[in-house]
């Protein structure tokens, strides 16, 4: 039976690290001038992860995030964000395994 493990993380969409400017640049040419908190800032962090064999299996954007890593939730007013609660999964392979992983 197959096992797995687990990756919750946040990832913040944001456009102005000048990696992710490049990144947007060259893979988005019709994106002139990429609004500062666009989702596709969040392609080269993504990307990494499915790299090293993580899958996204969920997203959903977040309010706020707090400094011990809580979640604001607020469903009476609206809010902005550019911050999504993420969660990776990938094969987890035990020792004794007769498949090798795959990097």
């Amino acid at each position: 039976m197959d096992q797995w493990e687990y990756l919750p993380t946040f990832i913040e969409a944001n456009a102005s690290s000048k990696d992710v400017k490049a990144f947007l640049k060259e893979t988005m040419p019709h994106l002139k001038k990429p609004p500062r908190f666009t989702p596709e800032a969040m392609m080269p962090q993504l990307n990494q992860l499915g790299e090293d064999g993580w899958e996204l299996v969920h997203m959903e954007p977040v309010a706020a995030v707090g400094k011990k890593g809580d979640v604001l939730f607020d469903g009476n007013s609206r809010q902005w964000s550019n911050v999504y609660f993420c969660v990776f999964k990938r094969r987890k392979f035990r020792l004794n395994s007769t498949e090798a992983p795959k990097s």
